[in-house]
């Protein structure tokens, strides 16, 4: 684990990233607008959440502990963003 602070900054990238081709994807298809801000709102809802549990490591004077929780923490992020990645891909590959 690098620090705290790159991790939150990891997470926020992330944000911006789902949120940037959110805002591209309403552009292009207006008509899906609803469906596309229920993923940016799932994508916030996913931040905090994660902002949380980055936070609050269960046990925080046991290192070894800690460290598993922040490697786990990252796995979910990587895991969870792709989801709603691929959730956007879906809605804007149908026609």
């Amino acid at each position: 684990m690098a620090n705290l602070r790159e991790l939150k900054k990891e997470i926020d990238y992330r944000l911006e990233e789902i949120v940037f081709d959110c805002d591209m994807a309403i552009c292009y298809q207006p008509s899906k607008e609803k469906e596309i801000f229920g993923i940016m709102q799932e994508a916030v809802t996913l931040r905090n959440t994660l902002f949380g549990k980055a936070m609050n490591p269960a046990e925080p004077h046991n290192r070894s502990l800690v460290r598993k929780h922040y490697a786990a923490l990252r796995t979910e992020i990587v895991a969870s963003f792709g989801a709603l990645f691929e959730k956007l891909s879906k809605i804007n590959g149908a026609q």
